[in-house]
């Protein structure tokens, strides 16, 4: 879910045609979830194979990577989570808390006839496992996309790889990659332009932003060190946060008090245990990341591609063909 800090953001919309060109390090799992809680019958149901094996995944990767790539120019990289920081263990427990609930409502939908309702809720209900991971990877590898294993949080990774060279751009729909020093932000890489919203049961229309960190941290007049503590006093996937306080007290606070050891008791107390705000600290500060990495585009397999989707998962083969030709259309094999 990541941190809450829309209120507070400042940002510039752009279009993907102003993003051309550019290599964009992309949250995996984030980008998966996305496909899999979307790309779904009317009942909610997932896209399945005759083998019972969901396909909503390699859908929404598929056509819309070969979109970005083909329409837009954009350059590529998936960037996938490793083993989660020991502190998101409750994160994980609420996340799947919530699924069940979700599961639940789902199915008393379906019972009563409501397709809309049972749509909305089955949204709330994906799970990513390690299979469809591999998947899409192996997908990817057929496409010639490149990918990057994170050893923790993937957005750490991209925020790294891109603090690293001025070529690439974090992309993420969370604010996190903030959180751990992406010098500039992508959110939105949307081609249909709209975004679905559970809790309203209706879609609303997007456009893909930009937020630089170093232009952000300067309006606000606080270091990166002190958006991490603004962060925890609004609540991470890593720490509670404080009731009652949200981003734009959180941001006054820090400006005010600076660290949060010297804000006031009771928000020190409510915070609870000083190891563990240090221990959020570095999971955003000092983060486990890797410099081995590759993001050049490699000669894809298309052949390979469509054995994979249409031979293997039932694609449809004129539309799979029809999306490789317009990427790859200066392949002889095209």
């Amino acid at each position: 879910m990541g941190v809450v800090l829309t209120p507070i953001i400042t940002k510039d919309q752009t279009t993907l045609a102003e993003l051309a060109g550019r290599t964009v390090a992309v949250d995996g799992n984030g980008e998966l979830y996305q496909f899999l809680a979307l790309i779904r019958l009317r009942d909610g149901t997932p896209l399945r194979d005759s083998k019972g094996r969901i396909t909503s995944h390699l859908s929404g990767l598929f056509y819309r990577t070969t979109r970005l790539m083909a329409d837009h120019a954009l350059k590529l990289v998936f960037v996938f989570d490793g083993a989660p920081p020991a502190l998101k263990a409750r994160e994980v427990a609420k996340r799947r808390a919530v699924k069940l609930k979700y599961e639940a409502d789902h199915a008393a939908a379906l019972a009563r006839g409501d397709l809309d309702e049972a749509y909305s809720k089955a949204t709330m209900t994906s799970r990513l496992s390690r299979e469809m991971i591999a998947e899409a990877r192996e997908l990817l590898r057929l496409m010639g996309v490149p990918t990057v294993q994170a050893p923790s949080e993937g957005e750490a990774q991209a925020a790294h790889m891109a603090s690293g060279s001025p070529d690439i751009w974090a992309a993420s729909k969370d604010y996190d990659s903030l959180l751990f020093g992406a010098p500039r932000l992508v959110r939105f890489l949307s081609i249909s332009g709209k975004e679905f919203l559970p809790s309203k049961g209706t879609f609303r229309p997007i456009v893909p932003e930009t937020i630089v960190l170093e232009r952000l941290l300067s309006g606000w007049g606080i270091t990166r060190e002190a958006l991490v503590d603004l962060a925890m006093l609004v609540g991470t996937d890593f720490n509670e946060g404080i009731k009652g306080i949200g981003p734009k007290k959180a941001l006054a606070l820090v400006q005010r008090h600076g660290r949060i050891e010297d804000m006031p008791a009771e928000i020190q107390d409510a915070l609870g245990d000083p190891g563990t705000i240090d221990d959020v600290r570095r999971i955003f500060l000092q983060p486990d990341v890797s410099d081995e990495f590759d993001v050049n585009q490699r000669e894809p397999d298309l052949d390979g591609v469509v054995r994979f989707l249409c031979d293997e998962r039932e694609f449809g083969r004129d539309r799979v063909s029809a999306a490789l030709e317009r990427t790859f259309r200066e392949r002889s094999l095209w």
